[in-house]
């Protein structure tokens, strides 16, 4: 006979539902071993269950070291925006990143497979599969280095930006604030690279054929077409680009000269833009 105490002692442990936990222990006969185990094959048959569901909301997490040179971002993916709030959920996000920052992964395979306690963080995501019956998935995990890595998360937590700085002289307020704001700025206008020489070869050629065809459809003369549609490539890595657009705060000043009025020659090296859904 499953006492309740049985079953409500056996809920704390695993947090799983009453019902649940009555119907494992009673198949493991009262085993609170056998039926932990019972409980996670239940999960992994729910995640299974859910491979072809559609994982797009979730939240941003990330950990950043105290004097600000390294930073890790994870991208903790469910299926409806009830879960994401879940406290369960959150502190599963939290976890995660605190074991990413720890051990720095190479990839999100080698993120999955650390330990969180005993088991490892792709067995503890099926466990959380089985209580709550939704899809969840590690979408996006970044590791960045840099003299300063500032992170931005945006409200809601479905969007997270992290900024790699050079030229820092120093660790200060302004220059975590200016930080913050070109995180700001990327979240807004998702520039394609930090500048035109990191900008992707092929990505120009693409928008110097597009421009070459509008040119061409405007009826504009032959040889004023290659003229013409570098004009308009050169505007778009202006617009598309984070050095060279103008500062979301003050328009009146591109991102690079509001970095150099922070602090001269502060710049951005590298940055990375994640979004939920």
């Amino acid at each position: 006979m499953i006492s309740a105490q049985d079953v409500n002692k056996l809920r704390q442990m695993t947090g799983a539902g009453m019902m649940d936990c009555k119907k494992a222990l009673t198949e493991a006969n009262g085993d609170f071993e056998k039926a932990i185990e019972i409980l996670r094959k239940k999960g992994q048959k729910v995640s299974a269950s859910r491979m072809d569901k559609e994982a797009k909301e979730g939240a941003v997490f990330v950990q950043v070291s105290n004097d600000h040179r390294k930073a890790v971002l994870v991208a903790l993916n469910c299926e409806t925006d009830f879960v994401a709030r879940n406290e369960e959920f959150q502190n599963l996000g939290k976890l995660i990143a605190e074991l990413a920052f720890t051990h720095t992964p190479a990839d999100k395979n080698e993120l999955l497979s650390l330990k969180a306690g005993n088991l490892p963080i792709q067995e503890k995501i099926v466990e959380l599969v089985g209580k709550i019956g939704e899809k969840i998935e590690i979408s996006e995990y970044i590791y960045m280095e840099g003299e300063a890595v500032v992170p931005y998360i945006h409200a809601g937590a479905k969007l997270g930006v992290l900024v790699a700085l050079k030229g820092v002289n120093g660790l200060s307020d302004a220059v975590l604030t200016a930080g913050k704001d070109v995180g700001m700025q990327i979240a807004a206008m998702n520039p394609v690279a930090v500048d035109e020489k990191s900008v992707d070869a092929a990505l120009i050629e693409k928008e110097m054929e597009i421009a070459r065809a509008q040119v061409l459809a405007e009826g504009k003369p032959e040889n004023m077409v290659e003229k013409i549609a570098q004009g308009k490539v050169n505007k778009f890595l202006k617009e598309n680009t984070l050095m060279a657009q103008a500062f979301v705060k003050d328009t009146s000043k591109t991102v690079a000269q509001y970095l150099n009025e922070v602090s001269q020659g502060l710049t951005v090296t590298a940055f990375r833009r994640v979004t939920i859904g």
